[in-house]
């Protein structure tokens, strides 16, 4: 009988598991690896000096810092309200909350540069709202803030399905407070998934383009974020200055995503 039992049960194939990861290697390899390994190679074609001299130029200098700072400001303001959103479309309900949670995947839905177009349109100089922030630092962080949207309220609103509720009603009836209760019970189970939108959204605002493009006007020292001007370094053929700038973007992407990583497990650990 137990022979039987073993016979029919499905024995693990030794190679399945390596063959998998090969493959999954493979697959990233070519879309992700060997893209961003040719990318860094062409930046530093001519040597690290020359790299160097290709991002201290002080328009591409200018740009980067516009982008790495109002990436920042999205973060803060996605993490603040894009936990609120979460928070309101799973604890609370209202007529047309489905509507309002379709809504928040729209970024993701539209062209960016149709995302440009739209809030060109609305809050340009020609707009029906009566703001007009078109051609100005605030058009870069509206935009960046458009495309970043779903991030942290997609990470935190299966965390929040899932919470445990009796764990929040225990401490009221012990009589803690509404902010105890969040700062004590729940934000420590929130954070991961804060974290890990947070991460996301500014992997995703650093590399942003088509949102930006039409509605920032794209003027050099001003309102030219990084992603605008390795565009026009290749328009005017500087492939090699393009590519060091990219490389910048993609060294800051990565350290700001180990750290938050390094952050996130310590928390786990503690």
């Amino acid at each position: 009988m137990a022979l039987g039992a073993a016979r029919g049960r499905r024995l693990p194939r030794p190679g399945g598991a390596a063959l998998s990861r090969g493959l999954i290697a493979l697959y990233l390899s070519l879309l992700v690896l060997l893209p961003v390994a040719a990318v860094v190679a062409k930046g530093a074609e001519r040597g690290p000096r020359a790299l160097w001299e290709a991002i201290a130029q002080h328009e591409a200098l200018t740009a980067l810092a516009l982008t790495v700072a109002v990436s920042v400001v999205v973060v803060a303001v996605n993490v603040v309200f894009g936990t609120l959103i979460a928070w309101v479309l799973v604890r609370d309900s209202f007529p047309g909350r489905r509507l309002v949670d379709g809504v928040i995947d729209l970024p993701f839905a539209l062209p960016t540069i149709v995302a440009g177009l739209t809030l060109l349109a609305l809050y340009g100089p020609q707009g029906p709202v009566g703001i007009n922030v078109a051609f100005t630092r605030g058009a870069v962080l509206l935009a960046l803030l458009f495309v970043t949207l779903p991030f942290v309220v997609r990470s935190v609103q299966p965390v929040l399905r899932e919470l445990d509720r009796s764990m929040e009603e225990a401490a009221a009836s012990l009589g803690a407070g509404p902010w105890t209760v969040f700062r004590r019970i729940i934000a420590p189970n929130l954070t991961p998934a804060i974290v890990s939108g947070a991460a996301l959204s500014f992997a995703r605002a650093l590399g942003e383009f088509g949102s930006v493009v039409l509605i920032t006007g794209n003027l050099p020292n001003r309102t030219e974020v990084a992603s605008v001007y390795v565009f026009g370094q290749i328009q005017s053929d500087n492939v090699v200055g393009a590519a060091a700038v990219s490389t910048s973007l993609l060294a800051i992407a990565l350290v700001v995503l180990l750290v938050l990583g390094l952050l996130d497990g310590r928390r786990r650990r503690a």
